[in-house]
């Protein structure tokens, strides 16, 4: 216990000096923390007020985001907020550990690839550069699993847009055979329109090495890029995407009740990281607030230039 409490809850029996001899205390150490004490609550019903606002960001049934950490809960609170009444993220961190409030954290466990040692091989044309930057131009994808509860399941293809880490094609199926990330890409391209002259990364995968995705880059116009054979490194940035969604819908959880229930919540989670959920990596902005910000930027610079 606090020992400036201790003498505040005994001094009627014992009194002040008393108390203050025996735990050695100077009483006017005392008085200045009694002193203090209004403002001490104030804080404490500041922060439990913070503590309420945090959770409702948190909260799926309200509009949060369970997996929503310091940073982007810092973000989110201070969105629109004028410059002297925006909380500091350092407090935000306080608030959230002290009230047990932190954000999902769940290791990835099992990364899905097929090596194909006699498919096509490809240069490497992102080297392990993830910047941001012009949407558009350099898209990543990989492969993940997620597990149904009857044993089974289901297998989702991503196509990510490396300069703005918009969620750009997707495709969800009960197998990975090519078809799988076709769709995935063909998703990618109805999204942007076209896809010619973009550079899509993966990693040596076979139905990323086959003939068939081959001859789709090609008529698509992407040129095709892969890292070493067998570093995870090089493709880093997809697979982190693919483990966060798993971890943030299974929440620890074995598996989804079933595959119908899987799909929703993908679904559910595309259109929530591409629109609202804030990536540190673009700023703490959603891939369509930075890429409608860029658009804009760009079209200024146009016009100046004219």
């Amino acid at each position: 216990m606090n020992r400036f409490q201790f003498v505040e809850d005994h001094k009627d029996a014992y009194g002040v000096k008393r108390l203050c001899e025996v735990i050695e205390i100077a009483r006017s150490s005392f008085y200045a923390w009694l002193a203090a004490a209004p403002g001490r609550a104030a804080r404490a019903a500041d922060d439990a007020a913070l503590a309420a606002r945090i959770r409702v960001l948190q909260d799926p049934d309200q509009g949060g985001d369970r997996a929503y950490g310091a940073p982007r809960i810092t973000a989110d609170l201070n969105d629109g907020v004028p410059a002297a009444e925006r909380v500091n993220h350092k407090r935000v961190a306080r608030v959230m550990r002290e009230n047990d409030l932190a954000g999902i954290r769940l290791r990835r466990r099992v990364k899905t690839t097929i090596p194909d040692q006699s498919g096509r091989r490809f240069p490497d044309l992102i080297g392990r550069d993830f910047s941001i930057g012009e949407p558009g131009r350099r898209y990543v994808g990989d492969i993940t699993y997620l597990p149904i509860a009857d044993g089974s399941n289901l297998y989702l293809a991503t196509c990510i847009d490396l300069g703005s880490r918009k969620l750009a094609g997707w495709q969800v199926a009960d197998h990975m055979r090519v078809g799988l990330v076709e769709d995935a890409l063909r998703a990618a391209a109805r999204d942007r329109g076209s896809l010619a002259g973009a550079i899509f990364h993966s990693d040596h995968g076979s139905v990323y090495t086959s003939k068939a995705y081959a001859e789709l880059c090609e008529r698509l116009k992407v040129t095709q890029s892969m890292g070493a054979v067998g570093s995870s490194a090089d493709n880093s940035l997809a697979e982190s995407v693919n483990a966060a969604l798993k971890r943030e819908l299974l929440e620890g959880a074995a598996a989804f009740p079933d595959q119908a229930t899987a799909y929703r919540a993908v679904f559910r989670w595309a259109n929530r990281y591409n629109t609202r959920r804030r990536h540190s990596a673009i700023g703490h902005v959603s891939p369509n607030a930075y890429e409608a910000a860029y658009a804009a930027t760009a079209s200024a610079t146009l016009a100046e230039a004219a």
